[in-house]
């Protein structure tokens, strides 16, 4: 026998490992085969090796289309309770000034516009009445339907910022925006040489328009961000995102929308309509 032969023990056959996974080197330190932590069970259910196909619409860390939608659901409703507590604080400061000047915020509301605000509240409205619309067809798959009443919701939405930006336009000739115009030129307008408001209610009509500017804006900024959402979900609805088990994205952004309209419900009247009979010439 040459020294490099080599002769099994009697009673026992050399055999080649069945599977690469035997050989020591490809198991991992678990002992199980490389490639696997759980034991050679396979994936979990959210790849592709696993026991059932991963449904596309959901996201990895959730485990079905229900759980992804209840958790983006309350994400949304947790986020908008923090606009809740923001706009509920500068409403308050609001209503703490009002108290403390009424008579200069009553006479301030009257150079407002409360017509146009009216109209603006309608347009709001029936864009709530839309995203309804929007919603209603996601459910039952049709994204066209999403699509169409999404854009005629933006268009509702941009036509409230274009109507709101008139309003401005009207209070920057009646020089009644604080900041722009200084003590000496607030609130005389060249119509009104002698000043809109007598000296005594010059300062705290400043005020009144500074929580105006303030809050509106706030309130159009918002709407700006909802145009935006609303424009991401009609680019899902061209892609046929949409079907009768998975339209969480429309459902989320029309929460928002109709938050949003929410808020101007209570700007409306506080900033327009309470005392709106007051004059300065009858306190």
């Amino acid at each position: 026998m040459s020294a490099n032969s080599y002769t099994a023990p009697a009673g026992d056959s050399f055999r080649e490992p069945a599977l690469a996974t035997d050989l020591p080197h490809q198991r991992d330190g678990l002992g199980h085969p490389a490639g696997t932590s759980d034991g050679g069970h396979g994936d979990d259910g959210h790849g592709e090796g696993g026991g059932h196909a991963h449904n596309p619409l959901v996201a990895h860390q959730f485990d079905d289309l229900a759980q992804q939608k209840e958790a983006g659901i309350l994400g949304m409703w947790a986020f908008l309770a923090t606009e809740v507590m923001f706009f509920g604080g500068a409403l308050l400061a609001y209503a703490v000034y009002r108290n403390t000047y009424h008579y200069a915020f009553a006479a301030a509301s009257n150079y407002e516009m409360v017509g146009v605000g009216l109209f603006n509240t309608f347009v709001l409205l029936f864009s709530s009445f839309t995203v309804v619309l929007a919603v209603h067809a996601a459910q039952q798959g049709d994204n066209r339907g999403v699509a169409r009443w999404v854009l005629v919701t933006i268009v509702l939405g941009l036509a409230f910022i274009g109507i709101k930006a008139y309003e401005y336009h009207h209070l920057y000739v009646e020089h009644l925006i604080p900041g722009l115009f200084d003590s000496e030129s607030f609130g005389r307008p060249p119509s009104h040489p002698d000043g809109l408001f007598p000296p005594e209610l010059q300062r705290p009509a400043q005020i009144f328009f500074s929580f105006y500017f303030a809050l509106t804006g706030i309130h159009a900024l918002h709407m700006v961000v909802g145009v935006g959402i609303m424009l991401y979900v009609v680019w899902l609805a061209r892609r046929n995102e949409f079907t009768p088990e998975y339209y969480n994205p429309v459902e989320i952004a029309g929460l928002y929308w109709h938050f949003v309209d929410i808020v101007w419900i209570f700007l409306y009247p506080l900033l327009y309509l309470v005392d709106r009979t007051f004059k300065l010439n009858g306190h």
